[in-house]
């Protein structure tokens, strides 16, 4: 494994020109091209936040009223601009169904499937993604032993099982908006999701 690094600028969320460093790596399983951003890496002997987000064009870049991608990727971002962190950018749409394919799901939960409901009538699994590929990231850059910003068990077991020590698992908010409350209510009862749906006032 090997990395590349780069310093760039990011403008996100409530802040403008958020430092942080872009890596790219070589020799990755699946072929796929993930990165890690650094924002204000911490001291060599603390243990420190990641996040590993799966891509989602429609609510990273056009906020989309399905889901909550795009609010908990900025909420992540804005909390390691102030603590220190590193996000992992996975290039798993859709769970791991692609682009097309999460469309065609959209058009199935429109008529009042969940988003699992749909995945599987599309002839997929609830959930295609596998992270070992974030495992040889964290791998390339020295990391055995993280805390991991996530509401989703599978990520925390997946580096468990990977011999990665989380020392702490950090949750996101609920951001519920209109539109998304049936997603994330899938989540918390089929995905087991640690999610309080109550916490936050639903926003239009």
């Amino acid at each position: 494994m090997a990395e590349v690094r780069a310093r760039v600028k990011l403008n996100v969320g409530q802040h403008s020109h958020i430092p942080a460093e872009i890596v790219s790596f070589h020799g990755l399983k699946d072929g796929e091209e993930h990165v890690a951003l650094i924002f204000n890496e911490a001291d060599k002997n603390e243990v420190p936040l990641i996040r590993m987000h799966s891509e989602c064009l429609t609510g990273d870049v056009f906020h989309s009223s399905r889901c909550d991608c795009g609010e908990q990727l900025n909420e992540c971002i804005e909390t390691m601009h102030e603590q220190g962190g590193i996000i992992l950018y996975l290039r798993q749409e859709g769970r791991g169904i692609g682009l097309y394919n999460k469309i065609d799901a959209y058009v199935l939960q429109s008529q009042g499937m969940n988003t699992y409901e749909a995945n599987n009538h599309l002839g997929f699994d609830d959930d295609l993604r596998d992270f070992s590929d974030a495992v040889l990231m964290l791998q390339a850059m020295g990391l055995n032993h993280v805390k991991l910003m996530t509401n989703n068990p599978r990520k925390l077991n997946a580096l468990n099982n990977a011999g990665i020590e989380v020392d702490k698992v950090v949750g996101t908010h609920a951001h519920i908006k209109d539109g998304n409350r049936h997603y994330l209510e899938a989540k918390v009862k089929h995905g087991s999701h640690m999610l309080d749906m109550e916490k936050v006032p639903e926003k239009k």
